[in-house]
Order: C-alpha cells, then sequence, then structure tokens
C-alpha cells in the first residue's frame, strides 16, 4: 500500500503508539490522520483531525465511521493492560471482561465498521497492533495475553476475508514500548515511531505479519522448535 496521499483513521492516537503512528504517517505524505480517542477536548496535534471515539460502544464506534468515510488505512491500536498478582487472582475474571471490552470486541467492532468504507475507496489496508504477549503469555499479564492471542485469531481470519475486497490485513506483534503503560518497568523497550516505521514499512511492501522487534521474532521463530519460548520463558522478558 502507497502511505502517501492515503487518509488514514488510528485508534487511541491521542499519545504512546497511536500518536506514533499519526506522526509518521503525516511525515510520509498522508493526505490526512483521523485520531479517534475517547475525549477530544482541548486536543490540538498539528495535522492531525481528532475523532470523539470509545471503541468499547457500538454507537460511538458507528458515529465515528459515519464522520470519516474518505479513510483508506485503519489502525487498530486502542488497548489496555492490567497488571495481576497471580493467575489464581480473585480479580481475573471482570479483569478479563475489561480488557476483551477494548483489546478483542474493540477491534472486532471498528474493523466491522470500516471495512464496507475501505472497500468503497479501493480496498487499502487495516493494522491490528498485537503483541509478543500472542505466544508468550506472562502470568502477570495472562488476562492481557489472552485478549492479544484472540486478536490474533481474528486478524488472521478477517485477513482471509477482506482478500476479496482487496483490503491487505496486517498484524504487528511488538513486545515492550516506551510508552505510559509500561513506565516503572526496568527493561529494554523499543521506542514507539520505530514500531510505527517498521509497520508501515511492511504496508508498502506488503507484508501481512510484522514482529517489530528482536524479541517477539524469536518468540515466533521458536514455536516450531523443541523449546519454544512460552514452554521454556527466559528469566526476564
Amino acid at each position: 500500500m502507497d502511505i502517501k496521499n492515503s487518509i488514514a483513521f488510528v485508534t487511541g492516537a491521542n499519545r504512546g503508539l497511536g500518536l506514533a503512528f499519526a506522526q509518521e504517517l503525516l511525515a510520509r505524505g498522508a493526505a490526512k490522520v483521523y485520531a479517534g480517542m475517547r475525549n477530544t477536548d482541548g486536543v490540538d496535534i498539528p495535522g492531525i483531525v481528532p475523532v470523539k471515539l470509545d471503541v468499547t460502544d457500538t454507537d460511538s464506534v458507528t458515529r465515528a465511521a459515519a464522520s470519516c468515510p474518505d479513510v483508506t488505512l485503519l489502525v487498530n491500536n486502542a488497548g489496555i493492560a492490567r497488571i495481576l498478582e497471580s493467575t489464581l487472582d480473585g480479580g481475573v475474571i471482570d479483569m478479563a471482561r475489561e480488557i476483551f471490552e477494548t483489546n478483542f470486541y474493540g477491534v472486532i467492532r471498528v474493523s466491522q465498521a470500516f471495512a464496507p468504507i475501505l472497500k468503497r475507496n479501493g480496498g487499502g489496508a487495516v493494522v491490528n497492533v498485537l503483541s509478543d504477549a500472542t505466544w508468550f503469555s506472562r502470568p502477570f499479564l495472562s488476562a492481557y495475553s489472552a485478549s492479544k492471542s484472540a486478536a490474533w485469531s481474528y486478524t488472521n481470519a478477517l485477513r482471509i476475508e477482506l482478500r476479496g475486497q482487496g483490503t491487505l490485513v496486517q498484524g504487528l506483534h511488538i513486545s515492550f514500548m516506551d510508552t505510559d503503560m509500561t513506565a516503572g518497568f526496568d527493561m529494554a523497550k523499543t521506542s514507539p515511531r520505530v514500531v510505527a516505521q517498521r509497520s508501515l514499512d511492511g504496508l508498502a511492501q506488503g507484508r501481512e505479519e510484522i514482529t517489530a522487534d528482536d524479541f517477539t521474532a524469536s518468540v515466533k521463530a521458536s514455536l516450531g522448535g523443541a523449546e519454544p519460548v512460552y514452554l521454556n520463558p527466559p528469566e526476564i522478558a
């Protein structure tokens, strides 16, 4: 897909990876970038059109899509994570429900709303932001990991279906990034702007799956071996 002159809609675009996507799209010549966010009050980011959006609310998603009929590229970035004391934590079910509303059902709602728009505008592309947690579930992120595994499965099915309308669907897998979500964690982190660049480079090359950092690539590469990372995780990951 050619990013230049594209018209993009990025969910969760007020900060972190979503904002990095919006800025990188503009730097590559996108004609317009809509920034979906829950609260648009006081938002003034040069070149970005803020759009009120709550991916957990079907009516909100429907209104946002109706107001942006020219979109050719959708980036499903909005996501949340919660830390658990244990996989046996008494609150894990309620926490999982909350996470799934954004990370899984949110992706479905937004994809359903924008897929017909992409079709009318020539096909375009969808980027679904996933994770190394798709394949490697850390106990303290077990509910988050389950949501990303579910979103990966949906992404793979969506890709098959939308090929028929000329829409490329990319799954973007990434480990820890240097964002507000990982503040306070002492670990290797990748710049959100670098992740956005690698994803968009992949779109330009027609690539349907991107592993945006070395650790994520090593996790995926291990899946077919005798010692996959999810069975024998490193001490710090």
